[in-house]
Formats: structure tokens, C-alpha cells, sequence
């Protein structure tokens, strides 16, 4: 049986369990040994590189050195880091900045992975909370379709003595993912993220540190700004040589893609990827923002103390309305022929039948095999199955009305129905 829906009722002040709450405290202890210093990260990922066999020190393009620092200046003097936060984000960003190292490397090495074509990729973009995961894992339920796997999401390259194999990655990725969910026991129930189950392609635009992927995990204003304000282009140019070189590693059929970013970003991902059909899901964008953001106000205590979640509301409303009024401004650069839009109530009232509707606008066969592949994914992962959580609006400090107002022209624009959102 489903387990009951929750109320998270201590975003402002974090109760953890004991085995958190001694995690982040031997965190806490080497958060003065953790830089983010970009300079020193750097330095830190070259002799990482030495350690594992082959030093590498070639990060490729220089287009993420701006945002490199921008971001690691707005983590110091903006995001509230607590300590242990400190310590996830000095990680994370080694961990990113090994990943461009081997991915140069191995592009250096081998030049004939830049002639590596990404032929016609099926792309979802949509807000998360708007039905993208669901459709994301059974499109990639499909034999015919190649998804990127979380595994491969956080390491597309494997260091040096690794080559063939994906077992290493994948107990590297469980292992993080354990910690992740020691702190937050409810995340499941909002994005239940598995070490071998598809992923979207986040992972690999934050290697150029131009990512909403980052974005997500800390208020970070002037990096939103600068985010906002720069053409993107050169991020997701980047992001097609990273699917090249994850093709040529290991064959697979046709793309399927999927990240949120996407829908505020359809000129760069057009550029990159021409022939793609794009699918774009919209909801009620009440429901979403109060969904959304409780979710990220929640993740927070993995990296930020003290938490406002009134403030998180206030960066995050707009946020998500920036996102919908990109999309209103942009959405006609991609060809009708090639894009389809999806409401999520018709999307949940036949699943099925609407992925053969984006199959049909992709020219992607949709066969007895691809059905029952399909249904067996879905017998095996019921959504819902961790449970779920009761959004309030007011638990971030928004309100229905004005959040009704705001956004209507995106209602109005692709008919969405209103949802029954809960204020208090």
C-alpha cells in the first residue's frame, strides 16, 4: 500500500534524524579545509586526475570560467552556506570541474568522436512537477529509445582504468544518493532519483557551470542573474559534445532528453539540436509553483542555514514565472512540425495514448513491443508508490489569488486548466 501523504511541516527549522544529524556534524568538522575559491578547485581537480593514474589539466573552452566564478562568489557571500553545506558544494564542484578534465581528455585523445552525430532527439521541456519525469521514464521504458542514467549523468567519462565498465559509477552514485536521502528521508516523494533509472541532462550543462541544475540547490542571486542575462549557446554546444562523446563510449539508440532549464532556454536548445522534436508538458502553474517550491525549500537544509521559506517563496514565484514567460516569448522557435505540447491532465487520463501521440509527431515507430515495455515499467514503478506530500501555499508565504493573477497569461495562452491548490 501507498503510505500516507505528508505535511512538511519544519521547512523554516529542520528536524533530522540522529544518523543526519551525525552526518552533517562530521561535515561541519572539515568544512574549514573546503575552498570555493575557483583558482583552488581548479588545482584541486588536476590533482585528482594525477591521483587516479593520469594527470589531466586541460579543462577545454574557457567559457566556464565566468561562470565558475560568478557562482562561487554568489555561494560565499549570498547563499547562507552552513557548514556542512559548504562541504557539499566544495564536492560537488571538484567533482564537476574532474568531469570536464576527463571529458577533454578524452576528446583530445579521440578527434573522431566530434563526428559523432545526435540525429533527431525527442526533448522534454517543462517545469519539474508537471508530469516530465513520468513521461521521461516511459519513453526511456522503450528498447528502441537511449536515455542518459543517472550514473552516466554525474560521470559521463570513467577515469582512467575504468574504461567498459559502469559498476564502479554506479555504487559511486548509490553511495552519494544514500547520504542524500539519510537528510532527506522525503525526497522520494518528489523526485525519486535511482542510480541506474534515466535522468535528465542537467549533470551535464552544469559542467560548464550554466545550469538551473545549480541553481536549485542554494538562493543564489547574482549567478541567476548573470544566468539570465547571457546566451546560452555555448552551454548547450557543449552539452551536444557530451552526449558525442557518451554515444561513442556506448552506443545506443535514438536520444531522449529531458531538464527543466529547457523550457526558458528553447533558442540555445534549438541551435544545438535542429531536427529535435521537442515536447513541451505544461500544469496549472499555481499547483506547480507551490509543488516546486516546497521541494527546493525542503532541499535546502542539505545546504543552507538559517532557512527563510518565505524567501524561498519569494525567489522562486518569480522564478518559475520567469521560466513560463520565456517559454510564452520563445515557444514558436520551435517548428510546429517538430514540437507538441502536453497538458498534464490529458496526459494523465491516458498516458499511453498520449505517448503515442509524441511518437507520431517524433516519426518514432510505436510498436506491440514498445506498448508492453511501457506497461511493464509501469507495473514495476506505480507513481506515487514512496507516497506523497500535501503542498501548502502559505507554508512559503504565497498567495492563491495573487499567484492566479501573475500567471494567467500562461493559462490563457495553452488552456490549462485550474487545479485545486491548497493555501493553507
Amino acid at each position: 500500500m501507498r503510505p500516507a501523504d505528508v505535511h512538511i511541516d519544519d521547512l523554516a527549522e529542520p528536524r533530522f534524524s540522529a544518523e543526519a544529524r551525525q552526518m552533517l556534524a562530521a561535515m561541519a568538522e572539515i568544512a574549514p579545509a573546503c575552498t570555493l575559491q575557483p583558482d583552488e578547485l581548479m588545482a584541486l581537480a588536476v590533482r585528482q586526475t594525477e591521483a587516479s593514474g593520469r594527470r589531466m589539466d586541460d579543462f577545454g573552452d574557457e567559457a566556464f570560467r565566468e561562470p565558475l566564478e560568478i557562482l562561487c562568489r554568489s555561494l560565499r557571500e549570498e547563499a547562507g552556506l552552513a557548514e556542512h553545506g559548504r562541504v557539499v558544494w566544495h564536492v560537488q564542484l571538484v567533482n564537476q570541474l574532474v568531469g570536464r578534465l576527463r571529458l577533454q581528455d578524452l576528446l583530445t585523445r579521440h578527434p573522431e568522436i566530434h563526428d559523432v552525430e545526435i540525429e533527431r532527439p525527442i526533448i522534454i521541456a517543462g517545469l519539474p512537477r508537471t508530469g516530465t519525469t513520468h513521461l521521461h521514464n516511459l519513453l526511456s521504458a522503450d528498447p528502441a529509445l537511449r536515455p542518459l542514467p543517472y550514473w552516466e549523468a554525474c560521470e559521463p567519462v570513467p577515469p582512467p582504468g575504468e574504461e567498459g565498465t559502469i559498476e564502479p559509477r554506479v555504487q559511486r552514485v548509490a553511495a552519494s544518493l544514500e547520504l542524500v536521502h539519510t537528510a532527506l528521508p522525503y525526497l522520494k516523494r518528489m523526485f525519486d532519483l535511482t542510480p541506474t533509472y534515466s535522468h535528465e541532462e542537467g549533470g551535464l550543462l552544469a559542467l560548464t557551470f550554466a545550469s538551473t541544475h545549480l541553481e536549485i540547490q542554494a538562493m543564489l542571486p547574482s549567478y541567476r542573474d548573470w544566468y539570465l542575462g547571457t546566451d546560452q549557446t555555448f552551454a548547450y554546444e557543449y552539452l551536444r559534445t557530451a552526449l558525442k562523446a557518451i554515444t561513442w563510449q556506448r552506443p545506443g539508440g535514438r536520444w531522449v532528453l529531458k531538464a527543466p532549464q529547457h523550457l526558458e532556454q528553447l533558442g540555445p536548445l534549438m541551435h544545438a539540436f535542429p531536427d529535435a522534436t521537442v515536447v513541451v508538458t505544461h500544469r496549472d502553474p499555481v499547483a506547480v509553483t507551490a509543488s516546486l517550491t516546497t521541494m527546493l525549500c525542503y532541499g535546502l537544509r542539505m545546504t543552507t542555514s538559517p532557512i527563510d521559506p518565505h524567501a524561498v517563496g519569494r525567489y522562486w514565484k518569480d522564478r518559475a514565472a520567469t521560466y513560463m514567460e520565456r517559454c510564452l516569448r520563445d515557444r514558436d522557435l520551435v517548428p510546429k512540425e517538430q514540437s507538441i505540447d502536453v497538458l498534464f491532465h490529458e496526459f494523465m487520463a491516458d498516458d499511453i495514448a498520449m505517448v503515442e501521440r509524441i511518437y507520431q509527431v517524433a516519426e518514432q515507430p510505436f510498436t506491440d513491443g514498445t506498448r508492453q515495455a511501457m506497461r511493464e515499467y509501469m507495473a514495476e514503478h506505480p507513481r506515487g508508490r514512496h507516497g506523497r506530500v500535501d503542498y501548502r501555499l502559505a507554508d512559503i508565504g504565497l498567495e492563491l489569488a495573487e499567484r492566479r493573477r501573475a500567471l494567467a497569461p500562461y493559462v490563457e495562452r495553452f488552456g490549462i486548466p485550474e487545479e485545486r491548490v491548497r493555501e493553507r
